[in-house]
């Protein structure tokens, strides 16, 4: 593996995780201590993985996502070109995902969405219909009387959802909960 990364003039091997852009994980399972040590720099670092894998089933899938892999290559398919693709991906903020572990990735999120979020009044940007309704309003200018007014609410309950959001969401103002509903594709 180094050898096919040594062989990219812009790539450079490191020592630390800290020190790079992305991190490159090579192991035949995705067992419990390699699980351990991907969570740790995942908290340590944030910095994306790409794991070159001999084998990986649906449920290990959701794990290494949960880990920062974005993307996977299976060992069978490990080329100097895969890789590279990979590690360029991965730093450009994109993912690789095998076609056969898409569907299963899908079926994770639909039941994510189904189980968890939706019995909760939420979405997958982890925002309810109300406070998508509030930070639409937001977002086109209006204050909190008028927005108020549009929903058929009262000023203090705008305000709660608002700091609602804010606070559950750790933003900054109401601009920030604005920008993370628009990057979150809300509207």
């Amino acid at each position: 593996m180094a050898g096919l990364i040594e062989k990219d003039p812009a790539a450079e091997i490191v020592e630390e995780w800290t020190e790079s852009d992305v991190a490159v994980v090579a192991t035949d399972r995705l067992r419990h201590d390699v699980v351990s040590n991907l969570r740790r720099a995942a908290e340590a670092t944030g910095k994306p993985v790409v794991l070159v894998v001999s084998e990986l089933n649906e449920g290990e899938l959701l794990t290494a996502v949960e880990c920062r892999v974005v993307a996977v290559l299976p060992r069978s398919a490990l080329t100097e070109d895969r890789l590279r693709h990979c590690i360029r991906t991965a730093v450009a903020g994109g993912g690789v995902i095998p076609p056969s572990l898409v569907g299963e990735l899908l079926k994770h999120v639909d039941r994510l969405q189904r189980e968890v979020l939706a019995p909760n009044g939420l979405n997958a940007s982890g925002l309810t219909a109300r406070e998508i309704d509030v930070l639409r309003l937001l977002a086109d200018g209006k204050e909190t009387p008028e927005i108020a007014a549009e929903l058929c609410y009262s000023e203090r309950t705008v305000k709660n959802v608002l700091y609602g959001v804010t606070h559950r969401l750790n933003l900054k103002s109401r601009s920030h909960a604005v920008a993370y509903a628009m990057r979150a594709g809300v509207f």
